[in-house]
């Protein structure tokens, strides 16, 4: 994912920077380097775990216990 994608990912759910850095329990500013790329003048890479919590928001996951034995009982989407 690279910063242009961080930004459309983030608009397209309609989430201001708070409201994402709070759903992926990062801090606002973190969101701010994502989205522009760069922190201090040296590039930022979004961390495949981001990018994945990214992905499980986009599809309405919301929480997960970890359990997969009956995966689809156990996620909690936004429904």
């Amino acid at each position: 994912m690279n910063p242009s994608g961080f930004r459309s990912w983030r608009k397209k759910l309609g989430l201001k920077q708070k409201d994402a850095a709070d759903l992926l329990g990062l801090k606002k500013r973190v969101i701010q380097y994502y989205e522009t790329g760069t922190r201090d003048g040296k590039a930022v890479s979004i961390p495949k775990s981001v990018e994945l919590a990214c992905y499980s928001l986009s599809q309405g996951i919301v929480a997960f216990d970890g359990d997969t034995s009956e995966r689809d009982s156990k996620l909690v989407r936004s429904d």
